[in-house]
């Protein structure tokens, strides 16, 4: 069984010894281990990608385990694996001011098209809040009245609701490097309102009408620590409009109708394991090359 460790604390040595040398005694077979040791701001950050002996031990053992050694090491660590639970994965949908694209992710959900449990719904702001409720969803606002996130509330919730993946679903803020540490390994995925790389950033439709492209188009990506750019892409899809055809006609097409089918199809690549992401690459899974 494919199981994801990650760990995150003040940088010290030895961090990274008892997780590695428990495991591989335990029998796993790691295939992937990323660290992040940043000297100045004393964070140390790791992930370990490992196929786990569950006929030996049972993942919830390995994560009581991997809780003692986090405690004793100063560490907050979390075990996770898709295929634990006998159930859909649960998700975590993260809004700020549109509606549509967690709107689109629900109906999916409410149609069958996704095979998922929406858990919680999370904003900085309270304009999705009659989303959730329509719903009949979980609502949290982790937001200032300026709008800025409780970081640490999020992870709080994260964990409460026993998340499987972050849905940032036009959630318009930047995710710290700690908390993608959190949940590193292909948990947290994002809607990006433009075609990636060429038009990065909060204004991708103003940007790409003043080089006067008529290809529009949206992007779902995975969300990796320190490497945010886009990269790790899931899906992408796009629309063309005729010469001439004023912003406010591409914005209402994009926003409405695109964003949000291309949402879902990116998330159903996900839930259905058609990807994975290893080494920040999205690869194609096991199960699909085996046709599971």
């Amino acid at each position: 069984m494919q199981v994801i460790l990650t760990a995150v604390g003040p940088d010290n040595r030895g961090l990274a010894d008892p997780i590695v040398h428990y495991v591989s005694g335990a029998g796993a077979n790691i295939s992937e281990i990323q660290m992040y040791d940043h000297d100045q701001e004393r964070v140390f950050a790791m992930l370990v990608r490992m196929d786990w002996p569950v006929e030996r031990e049972s993942v919830a053992e390995l994560r009581r385990r991997m809780r003692q050694i986090g405690s004793a090491k100063g560490l907050s660590i979390r075990t996770w694996s898709r295929d634990e639970h006998d159930r859909p994965p649960r998700l975590a949908i993260c809004v700020t001011f549109r509606p549509e694209p967690a709107l689109a992710v629900l109906r999916a959900v409410h149609d069958k098209r996704l095979h998922a449990t929406p858990a919680v719904v999370i904003g900085n702001r309270e304009a999705c809040h009659g989303v959730a409720e329509q719903f009949h969803i979980d609502w949290h606002c982790i937001g200032d009245p300026a709008g800025n996130p409780d970081n640490d509330r999020l992870v709080e919730l994260l964990d409460e609701y026993d998340v499987d993946y972050i849905v940032l679903a036009r959630y318009m803020r930047v995710l710290p490097a700690s908390t993608c540490w959190r949940f590193a390994g292909g948990r947290i995925i994002n809607l990006h309102h433009g075609l990636l790389p060429s038009f990065p950033g909060p204004t991708p439709y103003q940007d790409a009408y003043e080089h006067r492209m008529l290809t529009y188009g949206a992007t779902v990506h995975f969300i990796v620590p320190e490497l945010d750019a886009g990269n790790q892409i899931i899906h992408q899809s796009t629309f063309t409009v005729a010469h001439g055809t004023p912003l406010d006609e591409i914005l209402r097409i994009g926003q409405s109708d695109h964003e949000p089918e291309c949402l879902v199809e990116g998330l159903r690549r996900v839930l259905e394991h058609e990807i994975e992401l290893h080494f920040h690459r999205v690869v194609r899974s096991n199960r699909a090359t085996a046709g599971l």
